[in-house]
């Protein structure tokens, strides 16, 4: 009997760096971005719906994610067409991994866990959380994106407080210590309740 730990958290507030923490740990992990990254490569189960859909955003036997963007930019109803297609694959690609891993612990890393619904399906969420100076400040370190771009995706995301208060542990990211600390503690108590099962 394996247990679902969903992971969730805002842009820039360390959430990758947290996943391989419980990895570290013994803990088994799927990441949502990644499974969408190999739907979307050559071969992947995405490609030929999209291409349906959207010629012009298949090149070379794979989906190109700046052609969607730019279709998403100019028909704003093209987004949702894309996770119609894209949706049920994710869906799937993470019922396979449930299935076929044996570790103790699962970790989902799935950045729109509640905007999705999908803590409905975890045994328990634990949220990174920083001070949103401290996310801004980090983005913008990244040198990826404009403050204009950030403050789009920010808005599209449950507010950090919201998403905080709905997990079942919040895991603050301040420093790597103790982030890690954090995490250690976390896969304790969830150890210690499955040894009690």
């Amino acid at each position: 009997m394996s247990f679902a730990l969903g992971l969730t958290g805002s842009i820039g507030m360390g959430k990758s760096t947290t996943a391989q923490m419980f990895v570290d740990e013994g803990c088994a992990l799927w990441d949502a971005d990644d499974a969408v990254h190999r739907l979307y490569s050559k071969g992947g189960a995405a490609v030929e719906p999209m291409r349906t859909a959207f010629p012009s955003a298949v090149a070379d036997g794979a989906v190109n994610r700046d052609a969607l963007k730019q279709i998403i930019s100019g028909d704003p109803t093209a987004l949702k067409t894309i996770e119609t297609i894209v949706h049920p694959l994710v869906a799937a690609d993470r019922a396979a991994f449930r299935d076929s891993t044996t570790a103790d612990i699962l970790v989902f890393d799935i950045p729109l866990l509640f905007e999705t619904g999908g803590d409905a399906a975890m045994d328990a969420v634990a949220c990174v959380s920083i001070p949103a100076e401290e996310q801004t400040r980090r983005v913008m370190e990244r040198g990826t994106m404009t403050e204009a771009q950030f403050e789009q995706i920010r808005a599209k995301q449950m507010p950090n407080d919201e998403k905080s208060a709905r997990s079942d542990y919040v895991i603050v990211t301040d420093t790597l210590d103790h982030a890690r600390a954090q995490v250690q503690d976390v896969v304790r108590q969830i150890r210690a309740g499955l040894a009690d099962a």
